[in-house]
């Protein structure tokens, strides 16, 4: 009894020391900036039609209309100019496309036009920001970030704030932005701040915009969904 009161005795510091030196690594961890939790799973990294997509599902006039009103109140400059009703005219029978990982993505005519997961707001496609950049806020990267966020890598707040970067608009966190890239004309990814841009400069370590949609991913390379 004696010696198994002892071995148990022993598994419990074994236990204690393993919690705090997991403690220790996280705490190390962040203080030095770095991701401690498993990545983000990407909308669209591996997305295709032909696996990806579970169902499509013609929306009723009244869900359409919410749908607008949503898009509408999150990018105003859509509604002010009159282009919702251009890209989702009210007589226009408007799709749902169901993807794995409660991901929707609106279409008209088969064009996938904007996107979004339970949790998160509507975001525009790549090819639709390139056709009404105006409507997002926008952040660009230094020429040394780009590799990284087409490979889908999350934004470090250093990639905003050296000298090639520019935040260009000022954004509270969790904002889906449009993310520029340095020299460049055409946005690169569409993104979801971590942080507001003010302690993105004021921290500036760490993730500072989720990377949501990128060039090349599933998603760009998926232009008609049917």
């Amino acid at each position: 009894r004696e010696e198994s009161s002892c071995c148990s005795c022993c598994r419990s510091r074994a236990r204690r020391v393993s919690v705090e030196g997991a403690a220790r690594h996280l705490l190390a961890a962040a203080l030095e900036g770095k991701e401690t939790g498993p990545p983000e799973k990407k909308m669209f990294k591996k997305f295709s039609k032909q696996e990806s997509v579970s169902s499509f599902a013609q929306v009723k006039t009244s869900v359409q209309r919410g749908i607008r009103a949503a898009i509408c109140k999150q990018y105003p400059c859509l509604e002010e100019g009159g282009t919702i009703d251009v890209l989702i005219p009210k007589k226009e029978n408007v799709v749902i496309a169901k993807c794995e990982g409660k991901v929707e993505i609106v279409c008209v005519n088969n064009t996938p036009l904007f996107f979004k997961s339970r949790d998160t707001p509507w975001f525009p496609t790549l090819k639709l920001l390139h056709q009404y950049p105006q409507m997002m806020p926008k952040l660009r990267v230094d020429t040394g970030a780009i590799k990284f966020v087409l490979s889908g890598a999350n934004i470090m707040c250093p990639g905003l704030t050296s000298a090639g970067a520019t935040i260009h608009d000022e954004v509270d966190a969790e904002t889906a932005v449009a993310i520029y890239a340095e020299n460049k004309e055409h946005a690169l990814a569409v993104g979801f701040t971590e942080l507001s841009t003010e302690d993105i400069r004021s921290v500036n370590k760490g993730v500072g915009v989720e990377t949501i949609h990128y060039l090349n991913d599933g998603l760009w390379k998926a232009p008609i969904l049917e």
